[in-house]
């Protein structure tokens, strides 16, 4: 792929990666918007043995880091013992707000490290991790709606 397609892939990865979390969406919740206003008592809640919202929370979290250390080579873990499925702590709002700032932390470098790695490498398997990742962050999304809807 030319150069200058690889610029516009990334931007469009970017773009995709952008609305799947944080951005407005035409299909309604991104990762977000379906955790705002979301308490710890409702994020802890358990209905009929799921995982609960805080779990999805940090299990999008923990792929995040994974996908970062692939996309960059790295080994770094999340600052949270376990892996995939992490429990919560502590059910108090202040390891709720913990947890999800831990969750904008990690995209949030996730993103800066796309945008930074050099067009020439983002190869096909770059960016279908890319695309995955931001389709992960949707899935998750709905599981949470459904999840609020439920706890009610």
């Amino acid at each position: 792929m030319p150069k200058s397609d690889l610029a516009d892939a990334r931007a469009v990865l970017l773009d995709v990666f952008d609305h799947a979390f944080d951005k407005r969406s035409w299909h309604g919740a991104n990762l977000t918007s379906a955790i705002r206003g979301v308490d710890a008592t409702t994020a802890a809640r358990r209905v009929r043995g799921r995982r609960n919202i805080w779990e999805q929370v940090l299990h999008a979290a923990y792929w995040k880091q994974a996908a970062m250390n692939k996309l960059t080579g790295t080994l770094a873990r999340l600052p949270r013992r376990g892996s995939n499925w992490l429990m919560p702590k502590d059910i108090t709002e202040a390891a709720w707000r913990a947890d999800v700032a831990l969750l904008h932390d990690v995209h949030r470098r996730l993103r800066a490290a796309i945008a930074t790695i050099p067009v020439q490498a983002l190869d096909q398997k770059k960016r279908w991790l890319i695309h995955g990742i931001a389709a992960h962050d949707l899935y998750h999304a709905g599981q949470i709606k459904l999840l609020r809807r439920l706890v009610k």
